[in-house]
């Protein structure tokens, strides 16, 4: 009976645990972000518009030889290129699509993604995010193909430097697990973090590694913010400084009377004499 007692206690503590950070999740990940949209209105949305149209275009785009070639020119990365090219290429190429992946199946990700980041953390922020976890992936990538096959499996041989490394995909991905640690939202981390997991394993390519390399970086960003805003003496956190209430005015004191001074003339003296007995004052 105890041991039942014990496991029924067990099950209704994790029950409740389990419903407290759902709860938490879905006002974290939902209700917070439907509000902010209901107060900011569309202009919330506009990083999501932005990214969703300029993938659309930079797709229909590419349909035309010589807009493909324009594209790869403008967007296309590779670990081939020289750094400096690559880094000037890497913010146009989160608006090329894939070409191993359904635009139009990720342009839904890609849109709920910044549409929640943007709400939830800013434009800045989301900015931010995206670029750091794409530029990660892309860095390490480079990385990789550097070092060469083996390397415990982390080298990656030379014919993958000229694979195509476009698409907002590590965006989606970075936003999405930043979102999740920076709001405690354990579901989102483990349907995003374990999605990449698998796609590492069951497709082993340049994407998949990219991708999970994404996911450490917005753990890493998110960690970091979720520090700083528990410091308690966070500059960003500290309150400002009251200035005292002001003090009161004294009002003036009031000058004190000079005593009279009798005048020293016996001539005046003999008329005060005169003015004290005239008001029935007594002379000696």
């Amino acid at each position: 009976m105890a041991g039942e007692a014990g496991a029924w206690s067990l099950l209704v503590r994790a029950a409740r645990f389990t419903g407290r950070t759902l709860r938490g999740e879905w006002h974290a990940v939902v209700v917070d972000p439907v509000r902010s949209l209901a107060h900011r209105g569309l202009s919330g949305l506009l990083l999501a518009f932005v990214a969703a149209f300029g993938v659309i275009f930079f797709h229909d785009l590419a349909q035309h030889p010589a807009g493909a070639a324009w594209v790869r020119r403008l967007g296309g990365v590779t670990a081939d290129l020289p750094l400096w090219l690559s880094l000037l290429r890497t913010p146009v190429s989160l608006y090329v699509p894939a070409l191993d992946l359904p635009v139009w199946a990720g342009i839904t990700q890609l849109f709920l993604a910044f549409a929640l980041a943007e709400l939830v953390l800013g434009r800045a922020r989301t900015l931010a995010v995206a670029y750091v976890t794409t530029l990660a992936g892309t860095l390490t990538a480079r990385l990789m193909i550097h070092l060469g096959p083996g390397w415990w499996g982390f080298g990656l041989p030379a014919d993958c430097g000229t694979v195509l490394d476009t698409g907002p995909s590590a965006a989606v991905v970075g936003l999405f697990t930043y979102l999740a640690v920076v709001r405690r939202a354990p579901v989102v981390f483990t349907l995003t973090g374990g999605s990449m997991v698998w796609e590492s394993i069951a497709v082993p390519n340049l994407a998949g590694r990219e991708h999970l390399v994404a996911v450490s970086a917005a753990i890493v960003l998110g960690l970091l913010r979720s520090r700083r805003l528990r410091l308690p003496y966070a500059r960003e956190n500290r309150p400002a400084p009251v200035p005292p209430p002001p003090a009161p005015p004294v009002p003036p004191a009031p000058e004190p009377r000079a005593p009279a001074v009798l005048p020293a003339d016996p001539a005046r003296a003999r008329q005060c004499d005169g003015f004290r007995t005239s008001t029935g004052a007594r002379t000696p």
